[in-house]
């Protein structure tokens, strides 16, 4: 007969003398905001198969011949207005390296666990990561993709990146990657308690509400990525937990590039159709950023706002994401903590 050890009761796995690493992964950013940059990095995260799919002779030529000739100078000049100058980084980069260390002061009774961080693109490497975590005697290693809903673009790609790099050992350490955790109820306590603080603040009462997620190619979701039904029903949930109804917080999509189309509706289309429809003040949330980027600080709290205002919008307020918040922690630390059992 087989005994069954409940894991509330069972030993850890990890014995004395060994560690466990844990390494946060978020997308990517520049070293620089110039346009040298911007174009290391945009060749890296545009060369991804994961990202644009196609990369045949004529995405090559497009890439290689106008993107990376034109495009990093007007993004080196988003970079600038949202960098953080003291740091000399971007803001991403400043809140993922403090959400690594506030959880790694958060298991600091667990001597055995090492926290560290990385980026899918740019620096610092998944691949210096897990070195860094392997010099430091972490035979188990906990992936941590920062992303709530999953997708091959950005979830996939991590992993795929973790499997190269472990392809590479001869020694390699047991890999554990924790999943998307788009309708977890600490994720979606944690935005909802974000959301009612942050309105709490403002000197004015937005009509609605419209929650902004990063867009990407319709064709994706037709060949089977589960995205857009992600998204959803972070929303729906979303929606539940603040009582509001579907026309007082509205699902959209931003950040779309090139001719194909993508999923809908747009959050810019959205901001200029519900100025011209009388909407005076509005709230953006951007729930599937677990830091603030670019993406949030520029194209939403910037590039939208002055879509709404220049349409007829008076009052705009950009609701900032989860980043190291208390409440952010909250859900990093919840995650984190339900994939270790049983190793700790």
């Amino acid at each position: 007969m087989t005994t069954v050890v409940p894991i509330e009761t069972a030993k850890p796995a990890v014995q004395p003398g060994q560690r466990v690493g844990v390494l946060l992964i978020n997308l990517g950013t520049p070293d620089t905001a110039d346009a040298p940059g911007v174009r290391v990095y945009l060749r890296e995260f545009l060369s991804d198969p994961r990202v644009i799919e196609d990369q045949g002779l004529i995405w090559q030529l497009v890439l290689n011949g106008i993107i990376l000739r034109r495009r990093p100078r007007t993004k080196a000049l988003d970079y600038r207005k949202i960098w953080n100058d003291e740091k000399n980084e971007s803001p991403l980069k400043t809140i993922t390296r403090s959400q690594s260390d506030k959880l790694a002061s958060a298991l600091s009774d667990r001597e055995h666990v090492v926290v560290d961080w990385a980026m899918r693109y740019g620096n610092p490497s998944i691949r210096a990561g897990i070195d860094a975590l392997i010099a430091k005697g972490c035979e188990r290693i906990l992936a941590v993709p920062l992303y709530p809903q999953y997708s091959a673009s950005t979830s996939a790609t991590v992993c795929d990146e973790v499997f190269r790099v472990l392809s590479r050992l001869r020694a390699q350490p047991t890999l554990r990657v924790t999943p998307p955790y788009y309708e977890d109820e600490a994720y979606i306590e944690a935005l909802a308690t974000s959301i009612e603080a942050h309105l709490a603040t403002l000197p004015f009462k937005p009509e609605l509400i419209v929650a902004s997620f990063h867009g990407m190619p319709k064709s994706y979701v037709d060949k089977g990525d589960p995205y857009q039904g992600h998204c959803i029903a972070t929303t729906e949930a979303l929606r539940r937990r603040l009582g509001m109804e579907t026309s007082k917080l509205l699902l959209t999509f931003q950040s779309r590039f090139g001719n194909d189309e993508w999923l809908q509706p747009y959050t810019d289309k959205t901001m200029e159709r519900l100025a011209k429809e009388g909407v005076r003040r509005i709230a953006v949330v951007t729930p599937g950023f677990a830091a603030d980027c670019l993406e949030t600080l520029e194209e939403i709290a910037q590039e939208n706002a002055e879509i709404f205002k220049h349409n007829g919008g008076e009052q705009f307020a950009a609701i900032p994401c989860l980043n190291d918040s208390d409440p952010g922690m909250d859900v990093i630390r919840t995650l984190v903590l339900r994939e270790l059992q049983g190793w700790i």
